[in-house]
């Protein structure tokens, strides 16, 4: 028995489970494990992140130089081994009314949580199963985040978690992602110095309009396989909510376009375009009514930072941790890339990807298998 499982056992004797049966979870993309816990009365789900997994979070005000000193996560700002980040958003979520999970118990200090469990109707399944209908789930989650964007991002996350902005140094870094990665895969070459300044010239041109509106909290990864049905509660309720600790403050289209742009499945544009105008007409009854045509802008914007951000991930999770199976994927978000850069207003981004990456090769890699 390894000393980390020893741990984890140790925590669920302190918190009243010594005597539940632990069973492991599928693993993704982070180096986070899950494990269903149950003694027969009841039922939990036990969250494990080992601390020294990954780099630290830096401070809110870290220059970006120190934030690169740090590594990737504090340049993107993602939470990292941080599981106290994670109390703190569910907490948030759960307090306007949202289906995050109940925190059972933690001890942040050794990366362990106990929660509860949402159970097993995650969107991705029964949508795959035909189980349930597209349009009434998917108006669900769009009727969340609604409810979510009634009010500005906070400063903070109580008791002490403070929301770090989604800025330029983020998004830059994660656009990174595509002439670090995705061009030696398709490519068979690194990247030349000058193609990554004018990447990266381009994107901070083309962010400078996202900036100047108002933040939300963003979930960051707001998708079918981080959504729990939960049609036994009530309203935006019915949402289960998982895998949020790395939210930041962003614009309201964020969530909307990760939901609509889905890299593990295929959204229709009249499905993605129906939930925008449910998105906008919920925004208005509720008094919070968004300009139209800025907020198509805005998420096309979004969308295209977004994908390109994806595309570049899931090529490193290929080239640097050996999981081909991402590969997979890269057809589906090239085709929302780009489609989404057909925007007029990110002409000069995609003239560079026109240019620099051609059609042929925006998507799976030839000669590779998972």
């Amino acid at each position: 028995m390894s000393d980390r499982q020893d741990a984890m056992l140790e925590f669920l004797a302190r918190s009243g489970w010594g005597n539940a049966r632990v069973t492991a979870l599928p693993g993704d993309a982070s180096t986070r494990r899950y494990f269903r816990v149950g003694d027969g009365v009841r039922k939990a789900m036990l969250m494990d992140q080992p601390q020294d997994a990954e780099t630290p979070q830096a401070s809110p005000g870290a220059t970006p130089e120190e934030r690169r000193a740090l590594g990737y996560n504090a340049v993107a700002r993602l939470a990292g081994g941080d599981c106290s980040r994670f109390v703190a958003a569910a907490n948030y979520l759960r307090s306007h009314g949202l289906s995050a999970p109940e925190i059972y118990t933690a001890d942040p200090v050794r990366g362990f949580i106990l929660l509860e469990d949402l159970g097993d109707d995650l969107y991705f399944d029964i949508l795959a199963q035909g189980r349930a209908d597209e349009h009434r789930l998917y108006g669900a989650a769009i009727d969340a985040l609604t409810k979510l964007h009634a009010t500005i991002a906070p400063a903070l996350l109580p008791p002490d978690k403070p929301l770090l902005d989604h800025d330029e140094t983020a998004q830059i870094a994660e656009v990174d992602l595509m002439t670090n990665w995705f061009i030696p895969v398709a490519l068979g070459r690194e990247a030349r110095c000058d193609e990554i300044e004018e990447h990266r010239t381009l994107w901070r041109e083309a962010l400078k309009a996202s900036f100047g509106g108002p933040r939300v909290f963003a979930l960051r990864d707001y998708h079918a396989q981080n959504l729990i049905w939960l049609p036994e509660r009530q309203g935006a309720a019915r949402v289960g909510l998982l895998d949020f600790q790395d939210a930041v403050a962003a614009p309201r289209s964020l969530d909307l376009v990760s939901l609509t742009e889905d890299a593990r499945r295929d959204i229709s544009p009249e499905l993605g375009e129906a939930m925008t105008k449910r998105y906008l007409a919920a925004m208005r009854d509720q008094g919070t009514p968004l300009d139209q045509d800025s907020f198509r802008a805005e998420a096309a914007l979004t969308a295209a930072q977004r994908n390109a951000r994806i595309v570049g991930i899931f090529a490193r999770l290929y080239k640097r941790d050996g999981k081909p199976r991402y590969l997979d994927y890269l057809p589906r978000v090239w085709g929302y890339l780009n489609r989404d850069l057909d925007h007029p207003s990110l002409a000069p981004l995609k003239y560079w990807y026109g240019k620099t990456i051609p059609m042929d090769v925006r998507g799976k890699p030839e000669g590779v298998t998972a």
